[in-house]
């Protein structure tokens, strides 16, 4: 007979129990001697026994005694990391661990790094913030940004750090309440993912950005198309402070989100409208638009419908023509989306193909100052707010993100870290082993909202006030005065350029008027009503 992932799971503690058992069996046999052995091992089976009741540690919840194995791990990992560095066994500089800092910021501990940074800072791609030899004093309140163009009756204040998109289904119902109830509490924003929007998103009251995907899923009709009506009601709840149109992701640009069956339970089959126990692959593509101009006027009716609440779209960045093409549509009809958030390439997911994961889609750096670019060159930007993800974990990343071009962030594996993700990569299989990522009700019940819902909030905020230091350091007091300048990159061992330098930036309504030639095919090749790019002849000769 298999035993159950559960019995295998307690099997280390099973045993020590019984040895504890034996053990005193043979002392009450007139062996004292055995008390040698019943000691330690009824210490044991109080430490596991402790272990289960703990709300804490959720892999220790999950797996009683074998998890010290993983703190042991965790406070020996700096020595055994310096030991391999000085044998150059790995071949790379010492770097510290994003996870760490993730962690222990949740936790509400600021470790200093003794000895200064370790990085090579003479090397290619090495990057560095621009200080003012005139800091300014931090401010008390972290700035946020508004949110909203001119048809926007509804505008939102957003923070500067935001939770990324991730589904009901994707991650565990604990998770989503964890992540809502943080977001809640520091007044930040929470997107649902395009898995729907279920009670987990809207018992803590969290504030919300609804996202809606290929699949439609929360707004669906039994044919799988968009239902208007569900969208009204829906949007209409206080909760529900922006919504958002998936067109593609970082991780996986081109392919739907796929849940796998094993996490597809009665409770999320009923919450997406789609069967129990079969893999769930949302489209590829949307139904209700096919052209860059149906695509702008579907988001005005989707703001129409949500009572005039700030409406937007997210994607990862292919075809410059195409994106081109979208502005133009704007521009053409007056409609604008109230934001853009830009995923990165190197955004993370829980299932997609390794070849797209690696290969497809443009870094968050490259599609950001694109996106950008296009919008201010098309005179569009200042009804436009641009958010960024992909690997966004640090005040330092935000800094960086913005003087890209963003207005605000968004944080998805960060996000997870600060809930307990181990970054186990078991994310598909069902089986985490901290009850993020997982549908199994024992290994979910391991995961302690309040505890972890702390622990969000205390992240965002420790990230958000280092990206505030940061800034003061750098002189600058609102967001809006970062500039490309103040972001520098060693090039070769002699040679240090600013953002500035390294990236052509665009004047505002230059694409309008006077296309440079850098961008005129692109742009000369932009339909307004087809995703494909006009034909551009080649050169002859």
């Amino acid at each position: 007979m298999r035993l159950t992932q559960g019995v295998r799971r307690m099997l280390l503690l099973l045993f020590v129990a019984l040895a504890a058992a034996g053990a005193l069996v043979l002392v009450w046999a007139g062996s004292p001697w055995w008390w040698f052995a019943a000691g330690p091992l009824l210490a044991l089976t109080a430490l596991g026994v402790r272990d289960l009741v703990q709300r804490r540690h959720s892999v220790l919840r999950n797996y009683p005694l074998l998890g010290h194995l993983r703190f042991l791990l965790e406070a020996l990992r700096p020595e055994l990391q310096q030991y391999f560095i000085e044998r150059n066994f790995d071949g790379r500089p010492y770097d510290r661990d994003v996870r760490s800092i993730v962690y222990e910021r949740a936790k509400g501990v600021e470790a200093e790094e003794p000895f200064g940074t370790e990085r090579d800072v003479y090397g290619d791609g090495y990057e560095f913030l621009e200080p003012s030899m005139r800091p300014i004093d931090v401010p008390d309140e972290p700035p946020v940004v508004r949110v909203g163009g001119p048809d926007c009756t509804q505008p939102y204040d957003m923070a500067l750090l935001n939770v990324s998109a991730m589904s009901f289904g994707a991650l565990s119902s604990n998770a989503i309440l964890a992540l809502n109830k943080g977001a809640a509490m520091g007044g930040f924003a929470h997107d649902t993912g395009e898995g729907g929007l279920t009670e987990y998103h809207l018992r803590s009251g969290g504030d919300l950005i609804w996202e809606i995907g290929t699949g439609y899923f929360g707004c669906r009709t039994s044919e799988g198309d968009f239902d208007p009506h569900e969208f009204a009601d829906k949007a209409s709840l206080p909760e529900v402070k922006c919504v958002s149109l998936k067109l593609s992701q970082g991780a996986k640009p081109g392919i739907g989100g796929v849940l796998p069956a094993a996490k597809v339970n009665a409770e999320i089959a009923k919450a997406r409208d789609v069967p129990q126990g079969q893999t769930v692959t949302s489209p590829p593509y949307h139904r209700v638009f096919s052209t860059p101009r149906e695509l702008v006027l579907f988001l005005a009716r989707m703001r129409e419908l949500s009572g005039g609440k700030p409406t937007g779209f997210k994607l990862c960045l292919g075809s410059r023509r195409q994106f081109l093409a979208v502005c133009k549509a704007m521009v053409a009809e007056g409609v604008t989306p109230d934001f853009i958030v830009v995923d990165g390439a190197e955004g993370g997911t829980g299932a997609a193909p390794l070849e797209f994961a690696d290969h497809l889609g443009a870094p968050l750096t490259e599609g950001l100052i694109t996106v950008h670019n296009a919008l201010v060159g098309t005179g569009l930007r200042d009804r436009i707010r641009i958010g960024a993800s992909g690997k966004v974990a640090t005040g330092s990343d935000i800094v960086k993100r913005l003087l890209q071009g963003a207005d605000y962030t968004n944080a998805a594996r960060a996000m997870m870290f600060a809930v307990g993700c181990l970054q186990a990569q078991r994310c598909h299989t069902n089986t985490c082993p901290v009850g993020v990522t997982t549908q199994d009700p024992r290994r979910v019940r391991a995961l302690d909202v309040a505890d972890k819902s702390q622990r969000v909030h205390r992240y965002q905020r420790a990230t958000v006030r280092s990206a505030s230091q940061l800034m003061a350091a750098m002189g600058v007091k609102d967001p809006r005065d970062l500039g490309p300048h103040m972001l520098l990159r060693r090039t070769d061992p002699t040679t240090v350029r600013s953002y500035a330098e390294l990236y052509e930036w665009l004047a505002p309504g230059v694409l309008l008027s006077e296309p440079p030639a850098s961008w005129d095919a692109d742009w000369s090749a932009a339909d307004p009503d087809s995703f494909g790019a006009r034909p551009h002849r080649m050169p002859a000769g």
